[in-house]
């Protein structure tokens, strides 16, 4: 009973060109498990894999030192969460809020306030800013400027209303433009 070699490597009746297709897959399987496995050897030690048989550390082969590349730093992506959000409301209140004194910024303010200074009394007209509403500044630097300072603050004002005088004639009816309402300061600290 002569076999043949096809027969002994055959023994299920399957044809060389099977055979040789069946090898060829598990080649390629073997091929592409290594494949994927030589990324995860660059983490691993620089030491030469160990060899089948005895050999002395004479005998292994010395393999070059590798350089390995380390992947690129990850670029910074934006966060959109709360944290983030609240983060970037500070940042730009940064540029939109005044900025907060010092103590000693807070203390030269303080003594500038604090300089000499007169309170004085008296009667100034407010003028009526372009918006309608009244500008005291103009009537305290009146006021101080009229007892021979410089300028001033105003600290206390009044109102008054003044009224054309057919308001006071019996049955005529008030109309919107028959009163307005006159604005002075009182009082003031002059510098």
């Amino acid at each position: 009973m002569a076999h043949g070699i096809e027969d002994l490597l055959n023994p299920a009746g399957l044809t060389l060109a099977r055979l040789t297709l069946a090898k060829a897959r598990v080649a390629l399987a073997g091929l592409a498990l290594s494949m994927s496995m030589a990324p995860l050897d660059r983490g691993w030690g620089q030491a030469a894999p160990p060899a089948l048989g005895v050999q002395s550390p004479a005998q292994q082969p010395v393999e070059p030192q590798q350089q390995i590349e380390l992947p690129p730093a990850p670029v910074e992506r934006e966060n959109p969460g709360l944290i983030n959000e609240i983060g970037k409301l500070f940042e730009k209140s940064k540029s939109v809020l005044p900025l907060l004194k010092s103590p000693g910024e807070t203390l030269d303010d303080l003594s500038n306030m604090a300089r000499p200074s007169t309170v004085v009394t008296g009667r100034a007209a407010c003028v009526v800013a372009s918006n309608g509403a009244p500008d005291c500044k103009i009537g305290a630097d009146r006021l101080c400027q009229s007892k021979g300072f410089k300028e001033g603050k105003g600290i206390d004002t009044d109102a008054a209303e003044k009224c054309s005088p057919l308001v006071y004639l019996p049955g005529h009816k008030r109309g919107p433009n028959d009163c307005k309402t006159e604005n002075f300061v009182t009082r003031a600290v002059c510098q």
